[in-house]
């Protein structure tokens, strides 16, 4: 990555001129301080605001290839130190940028940051299907550097679908072309990648061990210390573990805890501390072991990066057995259970990507090996439960013949649990599947009317048809928010409501003069409530953007959304612009206001408005809160 944002500083610091006006030297500036501070952990907070800024500066002097950077830098931050869910919002609008420039290039490495983020957040179907794109486009222009780097990133996710000989042969591609080119940094990568796939594929550990060392030595020529080493630091201690030396195992893993700390890296301690936990285990150290994976089991939850959760629960679920605790072990083994089924589920929809079934076979032989792994973890939960039925048989013998009674009756609720269980978790993939589906049909609305728009000449159909996006773009935000959160019946209303404003600013272009600010509690909306207030909002911001602030006038609109009781929801939407003006007649055909009237109506609830300093719209409506 580093590489690739270096080409991309260097594509924009070309166009210094001796007639550059001071705007675009401080754009050139603030690109330039991202590209060279965005892997420094200490200067997030900075990262953040540079790139902030230097968005609104690429607005002001319209210059979209700085626009695109800018917001790929706030992705990467949002990556790195804050929320996956920004990370995809801001780099949606890097992709759209660069769709509209059909700068193919571009897009295959967004293509590229996208598979990234998917895959942590384990969803390794999408993240296949976003890899095999980048690659058919850098094929299409025979571009070698980034043929060599989708091989490399397919190696990385045929490890997580246990397909390690052919992510060692897909690695070995990449490495071919990388030594030819010279390409350093991508090549550490790719040998990490590889030796990842070497540890489990069967060959000898040395072997796994000289690699992975590869990429260290790399890393160190380059004066690389930061996250990438720190990942390879992490495998070599890996290999080291299987190999039985459990010293040089802990002392890597302790150097990248202390390097996690004083980077102030807080979502990096976990592999760390997981490992050395694990190294205890190994050893039969319980006691010294079960601290360190229930700390990696809270960190791995607080930062949403769950692809190594059903590992730690499988290893505490064994200390606890080992300490002859079966009940909690019971209890951490079924989340085990379920955790493995979600990741190993991922990885078989990843097996039956239509994209990825251009390039690979194979995939009957894949999904037969990941169900025998289902079936062999129902066996030890099945194990688990007898044990603790053996226990309580034992406790309660005096009252042995009611316990027989009521044995028959518990196997059949047993029986019922788990079907219902597996039931809940095919709706639970069915219905995050229906809502990205929508959210893709709608951002392909979105984008026809964007194309429609741009053959208008009259303005005041365009204004019509930029209106009808943003109404389209307010619901796709909603779908978006349910398939990537964690409760699929209910929205963050204060979240969407940031979302939604900076996509109403952004088609406006009006974020250097107005500034949007959401004065409300956390509060969880469900669905069918949450489309009709969004709705609203957005015409209210619509309305307020196009009559509230004439001449450009710089002012601000405060959206607030309360619940002063379970049945009743207040909203409101105010503007320090120049309110109702006597005599004057608004533009426009006043379907907006008919939209709000009849969503008001649809949520039972009631309109006020107050002219005075400003426009105030103040709703109250009856209805019920998220399930």
């Amino acid at each position: 990555m580093k590489k690739t944002l270096t080409i991309i500083a260097v594509l924009i610091c070309t166009e210094f001129s001796f007639g550059q006006n001071p705007d675009k030297k401080r754009l050139d500036s603030l690109i330039y301080w991202l590209e060279t501070h965005i892997e420094i952990p200490a200067d997030s907070i900075l990262i953040k605001n540079n790139a902030f800024k230097a968005i609104e500066l690429s607005k002001d002097t319209n210059n979209q290839n700085s626009l695109a950077h800018s917001y790929r830098y706030l992705s990467i931050y949002h990556r790195e130190y804050s929320k996956l869910d920004s990370a995809f919002f801001y780099l949606e609008k890097v992709k759209d940028i660069y769709t509209k420039q059909q700068n193919d290039f571009a897009l295959a490495n967004i293509y590229l940051d996208f598979k990234t983020i998917y895959a942590l957040k384990t969803e390794y179907g999408i993240a296949t299907e976003q890899t095999y794109r980048a690659l058919e486009l850098f094929e299409k222009t025979n571009n070698q550097k980034g043929i060599a780097q989708c091989y490399s990133h397919i190696g990385d996710l045929l490890y997580y679908e246990n397909r390690y000989a052919k992510g060692v042969e897909y690695c070995n591609k990449a490495i071919a072309i990388q030594k030819r080119l010279n390409e350093k940094e991508d090549l550490a990568l790719s040998y990490r990648y590889k030796a990842n796939n070497q540890l489990f594929s069967g060959v000898d550990l040395q072997d796994a061990l000289a690699t992975i060392n590869k990429s260290i030595d790399i890393y160190e020529d380059l004066g690389e210390f930061g996250i990438p080493m720190m990942a390879s630091i992490n495998w070599r201690g890996n290999i080291y573990k299987y190999m039985d030396n459990y010293e040089a195992a802990i002392a890597d893993y302790e150097t990248n805890l202390k390097t996690s700390k004083n980077l102030g890296l807080e979502r990096y301690l976990y592999p760390s501390l997981a490992n050395i936990g694990h190294v205890y285990l190994m050893q039969g150290k319980y006691r010294e072991a079960l601290p360190y994976n229930l700390e990696a089991i809270d960190l791995i939850k607080k930062s949403g990066r769950i692809r190594s959760l059903w590992e730690n629960y499988m290893h505490v679920s064994n200390i606890y057995e080992s300490l002859g605790e079966y009940k909690l072990a019971l209890y951490y083994n079924n989340l085990y259970a379920e955790a493995y089924v979600d990741i190993k589920d991922n990885a078989i929809v990843a097996l039956e990507s239509e994209v990825q079934a251009k390039y690979e076979t194979g995939q009957k032989n894949a999904t037969i090996y990941f169900q025998d792994e289902k079936i062999a973890q129902q066996q030890r939960a099945k194990i688990m439960y007898i044990v603790l039925a053996s226990l309580l048989a034992f406790i309660l013998f005096g009252l042995f013949y009611y316990y027989k009674k009521r044995q028959k009756k518990n196997q059949e609720l047993r029986l019922l649990n788990a079907q219902l269980d597996t039931k809940n978790k095919q709706n639970v993939l069915l219905l995050k599947e229906i809502h990205h589906r929508v959210k893709n049909n709608l951002e392909l609305v979105k984008s026809l009317l964007a194309l429609h728009s741009a053959q208008l000449e009259d303005s005041a159909t365009k204004d019509a048809i930029i209106e009808s996006q943003n109404r389209v773009q307010s619901m796709g935000i909603i779908h978006q928010k349910l398939y990537q959160g964690e409760n699929l019946g209910s929205i963050e209303m204060k979240d969407y409501f940031l979302n939604l404003g900076e996509g109403v600013l952004d088609s406006f272009n009006a974020e250097d003069k107005i500034k949007i600010e959401c004065a409300m509690e956390h509060l969880e909306l469900d669905v069918d409530t949450a489309v009709p207030i969004g709705l609203i909002v957005n015409e209210l911001l619509t309305n307020a953007l196009k009559y509230a602030f004439p001449n450009d006038v710089k002012g601000n609109i405060l959206i607030s959304l309360s619940q002063s009781t379970p049945e009743t929801l207040t909203l409101k939407v105010a503007d320090n612009g120049i309110g109702k003006v006597v005599g004057l007649v608004p533009k426009g055909t006043g379907f907006g206001t008919k939209l709000i009237q009849l969503l008001t109506q649809q949520l039972d609830g009631k309109m006020f408005e107050d002219h005075n300093n400003g426009t105030s719209i103040l709703f109250q409506f009856k209805t019920k809160p998220a399930a």
